[in-house]
């Protein structure tokens, strides 16, 4: 069984950087695909980015690229997320994901996932 908890989430200005962090437990973590998603008060469940097993394979929304960065450390069972230029859209409850299958890449579908953490709470203040 697979477990994800996210922290890192917290208040902060617009304009700012936050740092998420998702930690794993289950020792396929290092090939599994990951994933961050994030869902608004009233709006559906929506992809920020993914990673793949291999760190050279990753895969953003448009609305986050140049602004936020997915990461691993499969030494560790992490995976972060990078938030700059934050944005008060950019409020929402944050989720990691973890997808088995390590063929498939840039998995952008939330049904795809097998594995979610509980979430984390981003506010964004203007």
């Amino acid at each position: 069984q697979v477990q994800l908890v996210e922290s890192g989430g917290r208040l902060v200005q617009a304009g700012g950087s936050l740092r998420l962090s998702c930690a794993t437990s289950g020792r396929s973590f290092n090939t599994y695909t990951m994933g961050w998603f994030r869902q608004a008060p009233g709006k559906e469940r929506e992809f920020v980015a993914t990673i793949g097993w291999r760190n050279s394979i990753t895969a953003y929304a448009d609305f986050v690229k140049g602004r936020f960065t997915i990461s691993r450390d499969n030494a560790k069972n992490m995976v972060y997320l990078q938030m700059n230029s934050l944005k008060p859209e950019d409020t929402a409850v944050y989720y990691c994901a973890a997808h088995r299958d390590p063929r498939t890449i840039a998995v952008r579908t939330a049904t795809e996932y097998d594995y979610w953490g509980q979430g984390t709470q981003v506010t964004v203040s203007s």
